[in-house]
């Protein structure tokens, strides 16, 4: 199963027409405060509250974002990641090697518990599979599953033990590799690695190429590996990411408003295009008719059947509101331009798409 028809396994049977946009999102999502207010419980040793009460907390807030992505009737969905702290921590938690020793200032008032390796990495057990297991049963449409990427969990760290960043990552995809093997195992058809530090080391995209090779290694023809990457310069990457072995690129390029689009015209752009339909930055709902006119930005570089619709990143610093509005008008949005490139109103050359007589 190769190329369009590898997307098509998320098209919904009853899809109302001929042209499919998929829609998604890229991750994670706002959290109810009373998940916040739960998780301050939990970390609070004199309070009484206890393990099973804050996994409690967090399978309803999954719950709930998860319906949340359906009501809206995006065709692939996620958790919301409602289960995670962070990018990097969540997962440094759980790979033998990695330890923390406080909060580091990022930028602002802003801090961020950035991890040590005291020792070679290993694979401890599973990071992600409950969190799809459980997800699956409460979503009726496929469910995607984001996994920070072996170059930003090397990147994002103090290394003290590895050569360089290289080799450290070259060491994280292996346990990357396994643990997309179990969530495959598990039904996962649908997987995204984020790989959020490319985007401000672009001179490195040869190492994260390598670190893809292995991370992806054994894995079946029919999962679909989508890769996502926020915002920078892009030009410093293409084309040679499209060497890379991902079935997607899922790009910021809204946050510039499209203009990194121009990138993608020469050579010319042979993967999926995950296109960021709405701004993630701005607490405002786009209208309907605004995110139709994006979505035609998108297909200046792809044709319809290799073009993905989803917010421009993770919707988790807006209000939960705006982020529901984004998402339920980013499908109407998709749905129309799927009626107009039916019935002919939008046409779709070979690269470029033009408005019909």
């Amino acid at each position: 199963m190769t190329g369009p028809a590898l997307r098509d396994q998320f098209k919904p049977g009853d899809h109302p027409h001929d042209h499919f946009l998929l829609t998604t999102v890229v991750g994670a999502a706002p959290k109810p405060k009373w998940h916040n207010r739960a998780r301050d419980q939990f970390e609070d040793p004199d309070a009484d509250f206890g393990r099973s009460e804050w996994k409690e907390a967090k399978d309803d807030a999954a719950r709930l974002v998860t319906t949340d992505h359906e009501r809206v009737g995006l065709d692939v969905v996620t958790d919301g990641e409602m289960r995670r702290n962070e990018m990097v921590e969540y997962f440094a938690e759980r790979i033998d090697g990695y330890e923390f020793n406080g909060l580091v200032k990022v930028w602002g008032h802003n801090y961020f518990d950035k991890p040590s390796v005291r020792r070679e990495v290993e694979y401890g057990g599973t990071w992600l599979v409950d969190e799809y297991e459980f997800t699956s049963t409460v979503a009726s449409r496929p469910v995607k599953v984001p996994i920070t990427g072996p170059y930003t969990l090397a990147k994002w760290c103090f290394n003290e033990v590895y050569e360089d960043d290289a080799e450290l990552a070259a060491a994280v995809a292996e346990l990357v590799n396994t643990e997309i093997r179990k969530l495959v195992d598990a039904g996962a058809r649908y997987i995204q690695i984020d790989e959020a530090a490319l985007a401000t080391t672009p001179e490195d995209y040869a190492i994260v190429g390598d670190c893809l090779e292995t991370v992806v290694e054994g894995i079946p023809e029919d999962v679909y590996i989508g890769l996502h990457v926020c915002y920078g310069d892009y030009s410093r990457i293409y084309p040679e990411i499209l060497e890379f072995p991902v079935d997607e690129f899922d790009l910021e390029l809204n946050n510039g408003d499209y203009g990194q689009l121009e990138v993608f015209e020469e050579p010319e752009f042979t993967k999926s295009l995950g296109f960021g339909a709405v701004d993630v930055h701005t607490a405002e709902v786009e209208s309907v008719e605004e995110i139709k006119a994006n979505i035609e930005r998108g297909l200046e570089v792809v044709p319809p059947e290799r073009l993905t619709i989803s917010p421009d990143c993770g919707l988790k610093l807006l209000p939960r509101e705006i982020a529901f509005g984004k998402m339920r008008n980013m499908v109407r949005a998709t749905r129309a331009i799927e009626a107009e490139l039916d019935d002919g109103t939008l046409e779709v050359g070979d690269r470029g798409v033009g408005l019909g007589n």
